[in-house]
C-alpha cells in the first residue's frame, strides 16, 4: 500500500495551493494511491468505502479541490492491461478500453473513417492539454455542470434541499429532462456514443455486466445525487461500438459560448446508418445526452423532407422542452441544430 500526501513531490501536489485558498481549513489531503495491474485487485480495491477510480484526472482533480470529493483512496485504472487500447472485433464494431486519450480517439483512423461522429465530439472536448490528458470513460462519468454545484453552494447534489438556480443562475442549465435538479451533463463524446448505440462493459464487486449507454445515464429524479446507473465499486472497462453504427452519414454539431476551450451551450450528434435508421442526440441541454422521440428519427429517415417538414419535426423533438428563466435561448439553438442535423440526415 502506498499512502501519497498531497505536496510538491507527488502527482497531486499541484491540488495544494488551490486547496488553500479555496478552501482554507484545509491544509493537508492524505491519499492513498494504488495502480492495480489486473482486474480483480481492482475491483478489490475500489470496493472499500473512500476509494475513487481514476482516469486522467482531468474532474476528478477539479472536484476535489472544489471540496465535491473527498476521496481517501485513488485507484488508478490505467494500470490494467488493454484499458487504453483502441481494437477492431470479430464482429466489424470497435473496442475502445475505458482509460483510451479523448485525443487518441479523435485521431485514430479507424475511429475517424468508421465512426466519425465520435472523433469529431472527441476533437471538440475542452483545450489540447484536455484532450490529451482525459480518458473517455472519465469523459462520460464526470459531474454535470453547474454555477452553483461547482460553487460548493448547497443544492440538491450537494446538502441543500432545493435547487437555487431555479430562482437563480440559469443560463447554461436544462431545458428538458430538468427537476428537481437542472444541471446539465457536459460530455461531448458521450452524446455521440449515444447516436452510435454503444454499449458500455462494467466491471464491480458483483461481476461483469453490460449496459447499453442510452440505459446507463439517469435524470435527477427521483435521485438528484445520481448520474448514472454505476454500483458502488462498480467502474467502466470498456465501450463497445456495433457494426451496424459504422459509417452512413454522421456528424457532430457544437455550440460554444466562445470559440474554443468551453462546454456546449447546445450541440447535436447525427447519425443515418447504412440501414436507412436515423439517430438524433442533443447536448448541452439536459441532464443526459437526450435522444429525440424515435418517432421524429423514423419520419426524418423517410426523406426527402421540405422546409416546413424541417420545421414541424424540430418542434415535435422539442415538445417537452421546458426552458427556466434565462435559457430561452437553448431552446431557440437545439431548434437551429435539430433542422440542420435533419436535413443532413435526409440529403
Amino acid at each position: 500500500m502506498m499512502t501519497q500526501e498531497v505536496g510538491p513531490t507527488n502527482p497531486f501536489g499541484t491540488l495544494v495551493g488551490s486547496l488553500r485558498q479555496h478552501a482554507p481549513s484545509v491544509t493537508r489531503l492524505a491519499l492513498d494511491y494504488q495502480r492495480p495491474h489486473d482486474l480483480r485487485r481492482a475491483t478489490e480495491l475500489l470496493s472499500v468505502e473512500g476509494a475513487q477510480a481514476l482516469g486522467g484526472g482531468t474532474d476528478l482533480l477539479v472536484t476535489i479541490r472544489e471540496g465535491l470529493a473527498r476521496p481517501e483512496q485513488l485507484v488508478d485504472l490505467r494500470g490494467l492491461p488493454g484499458i487504453d487500447t483502441i481494437q477492431r472485433t470479430a464482429g466489424g464494431g470497435v473496442r475502445i478500453g475505458a482509460a483510451a486519450g479523448v485525443a487518441a480517439l479523435a485521431a485514430d483512423q479507424t475511429i475517424r473513417e468508421r465512426f466519425p461522429a465520435l472523433a469529431m465530439a472527441c476533437d471538440s472536448v475542452g483545450s489540447p492539454a484536455l484532450r490529451n490528458m482525459g480518458t473517455i470513460a472519465g469523459s462520460l462519468c464526470q459531474r454535470p455542470r453547474c454555477w452553483y454545484f461547482r460553487s460548493g453552494i448547497p443544492c440538491l447534489k450537494s446538502t441543500g434541499s432545493t435547487c437555487p438556480a431555479v430562482d437563480g443562475q440559469n443560463r447554461h442549465l436544462a431545458i428538458l429532462g430538468g427537476g428537481p435538479c437542472h444541471a446539465v451533463h457536459g460530455s461531448d463524446p458521450a452524446v455521440a456514443l449515444v447516436a452510435l448505440d454503444a454499449t458500455l462493459l462494467l466491471e464491480g464487486p458483483q461481476g461483469a455486466r453490460s449496459v447499453p449507454i442510452a440505459e446507463f445515464f439517469v435524470l435527477p429524479d427521483p435521485d438528484p445525487r445520481r448520474e448514472n446507473v454505476l454500483l458502488p465499486g462498480e467502474f467502466i472497462t470498456a465501450i463497445e461500438l456495433p457494426h451496424d453504427s459504422s459509417g452512413g452519414r454522421q456528424r457532430y454539431t457544437k455550440v460554444l459560448h466562445r470559440g474554443a476551450w468551453d462546454f456546449a451551450l447546445a450541440s447535436i450528434a447525427v447519425t443515418r446508418r447504412l440501414d436507412g435508421g436515423v439517430r438524433l442526440v442533443l447536448g448541452g441541454v439536459a441532464p443526459m445526452p437526450w435522444r429525440v422521440n424515435p418517432s421524429v428519427e423514423e419520419d426524418v429517415a423517410s426523406a426527402p423532407l421540405a422546409d416546413d417538414d424541417l420545421d414541424a419535426l424540430a418542434d415535435r423533438a422539442l415538445y417537452d422542452a421546458r426552458p427556466l428563466s434565462d435559457n430561452d435561448y437553448k431552446a431557440t439553438l437545439a431548434r437551429t441544430l435539430l433542422r440542420d442535423a435533419m436535413a443532413f440526415a435526409a440529403a
